[in-house]
């Protein structure tokens, strides 16, 4: 737990991006009032089955909704933005200020999820402050990345300047024009950095990242030597690369159709704002560009991480109503693939290639650059600000560790930086830099239907890895077996004949009953029976499974249908003597009894 911070502490706190690769979310706190700094998502892992994306647990957030006085944006990519309308269903957000990209593309998100009017939002443009409550006021500082309008925060507390880099890389030559504000970086170092948060993504890698231009040349070699149609799958909201896309179909002379909705709706906003600029014939709807010759058409397609659902992969799975793959093609992958998408961008390479296209990918192309920086990059960064505390942000683990080292390389004391998990909080002080306390943190998995809960997952996982045994059963209130249970298998490997699995599995049943059955089925002095139904099916699920798991050498889930009687007869013998005490009386007779008015449990049938 964390105690409220006093003016002369300020608490941070992040709630996802560390020890991975998205979430990004973290908590500013000083005296009663709490700012938060994006709020992003992540993407599933192959064992989360069934689900779409991955969130920060909030818990902490929810418990303190009374103090959040508002939120900053550094930029508009999912794993800062996507967060922020589920969260907006859990409680108010007064006011979040953020560049105009991504708050154009915020608003869409937010009407969408019904939630607009939980909060107002607010265009920042570069070197403008904003201030939220008494203790934060914000500078946004122009930088350079992957997508346009992004920016590096100065935080200006109590205690000192508090310099969040956001997601940068140092581009010299950027394509918009807007270039890296680093004057202003030097000016705060110069007055005196209290912390730098910055970001780890490249932290491995030596040099500098290359300019987002470097592309362009190698781009228009591909063009250039393409005979038929150019397909083009890249990140939407990468709006540099999507930009120089479009500036090459215009130089080489073909028409654009766009597919999947993530690329529509970021481009419409891109030139809206002037950040993507061609003129209006360049895009053409997709049958328009049908009738043109194979050499004059471009599609532009989400897909470049092998997303399952995504126009390039139901392209490269034939699945596509519209776009079939046509021998000559040209399909251009300028990203790629994160941690964790690359056995679905080269299984996704391998299906175009069978079809005949000339699919042109991986690193040597020089047809992507990262948009973060690398340890040059990093290195400027800390000369240009000067900090006295550092902490890495935005990265896994080992790229965390990476970064410090160039921090202390530059002249950073280990004691005066810390890597931290999400949950932990930071207590900065004006002398002091250390980790006070921790909150609830964790992940909140998302479906289309809603949260994903641990015992969901775990039962995917479970009917994913040894399928599903469903055994339908039925007993009477002698405990007995009224008939042979009805067992299915599903997507279960067994060396065993049904039948025999099914005998099996009633001679188990009926070994429960009799030697058990005393244990569920209570007598009471006025000659009622009460039938705990509850119990009996929790210990017949886990007698069953021990069969399953020494049978089959596996652990299938269990689905056990166990049907009672609905309405039980007017007299229910008790127990036999083999499945209870002997009678108290000393004679060989056992009293007929009445069941009990009111069981325990009424229903005729109980499922897991």
């Amino acid at each position: 737990m964390v105690r409220k911070s006093q003016p002369s502490t300020v608490n941070i706190i992040p709630l996802g991006g560390l020890h991975e690769i998205g979430k990004n979310t973290c908590v500013f706190e000083c005296g009663d009032e709490m700012m938060l700094l994006d709020a992003g998502l992540g993407f599933p892992t192959d064992g989360m089955h069934g689900v779409n994306i991955v969130l920060p647990d909030i818990a902490y957030l929810r418990e303190n909704r009374d103090r959040i006085k508002g939120m900053i944006v550094t930029h508009g990519h999912e794993d800062h933005i996507g967060g922020i309308a589920y969260h907006l269903k859990q409680f108010e957000i007064p006011v979040i200020h953020g560049p105009r990209l991504a708050m154009a593309l915020l608003e869409g998100k937010l009407e969408e999820a019904g939630v607009r009017d939980r909060t107002e939002l607010k265009t920042v443009g570069p070197r403008d402050m904003v201030r939220i409550g008494e203790n934060f006021v914000v500078e946004f500082i122009r930088n350079t990345h992957s997508m346009a309008d992004s920016f590096t925060v100065a935080i200006h507390t109590p205690i000192g300047v508090i310099i969040h880099t956001g997601d940068f890389k140092i581009d010299h030559t950027p394509v918009d024009g807007e270039t890296f504000d680093l004057q202003r970086l030097a000016e705060h170092g110069e007055k005196g950095v209290l912390c730098l948060m910055s970001d780890s993504t490249n932290a491995e890698v030596p040099g500098f990242t290359p300019s987002e231009s470097a592309v362009y040349p190698n781009l228009d070699r591909v063009f250039s030597q393409a005979q038929g149609r150019i397909l083009v799958t890249t990140f939407a909201s990468s709006v540099h690369r999507v930009n120089l896309i479009l500036q090459l179909a215009q130089k080489h002379g073909r028409a654009v159709a766009v597919l999947g909705r993530s690329m529509l709706n970021v481009i419409a906003h891109a030139r809206n704002l002037g950040y993507v600029k061609c003129p209006d014939s360049l895009l053409q709807p997709l049958h328009a560009v049908r009738g043109l010759p194979e050499d004059k058409v471009l599609i532009l397609t989400t897909g470049s991480q092998g997303e399952p659902l995504s126009a390039m992969t139901r392209i490269a799975r034939k699945e596509h109503r519209q776009v079939k793959i046509r021998r000559g093609d040209t399909v251009v992958f300028s990203a790629n693939p994160i941690p964790g998408n690359t056995i679905a961008v080269v299984n996704t390479i391998d299906e175009l290639m069978k079809q005949g296209a000339n699919v042109v990918y991986g690193k040597n192309q020089g047809i992507h650059v990262s948009g973060h920086g690398c340890q040059e990059d990093h290195k400027l960064m800390i000369a240009l600000t000067r900090p006295k505390f550092f902490i890495p942000v935005h990265g896994e683990h080992r790229m965390l560790i990476k970064h410090g080292q160039t921090a202390q390389s530059m002249g950073v004391p280990p004691e005066n930086m810390v890597i931290v998990n999400n949950g932990d909080a930071i207590a900065l002080t004006e002398d002091s830099i250390s980790i006070s306390g921790k909150v609830t943190s964790g992940v909140a998995l998302v479906d289309r239907a809603g949260i994903v809960r641990e015992h969901v997952l775990k039962e995917r996982q479970q009917l994913a890895e040894d399928g599903v045994i469903t055994v339908a059963t039925a007993i009477n209130w002698d405990g007995k077996l009224v008939n042979k249970p009805l067992v299915h298998l599903r997507g279960v490997v067994s060396a065993l004949r049904d039948n025999h699995l099914e005998t099996e599995i009633a001679q188990t049943i009926q070994s429960t009953l009799d030697n058990r059955w005393s244990e569920f089925a209570r007598c009471f002095s006025k000659g009622e029976l009460d039938v705990d139904v509850a119990k009996l099916k929790a210990h017949l699920e886990n007698d069953i499974q021990r069969l399953l798991r020494r049978e089959l050498r596996s652990n299938p889930l269990l689905v056990l249908l166990l049907q009672t009687p609905e309405e039980p007869p007017a007299k229910v013998a008790r127990p036999s003597a083999s499945a209870s005490k002997p009678a108290t009386n000393g004679t060989d007779e056992i009293p007929v009894q009445k069941r009990r008015t009111r069981p325990r449990r009424s229903s005729a049938q109980v499922a897991s």
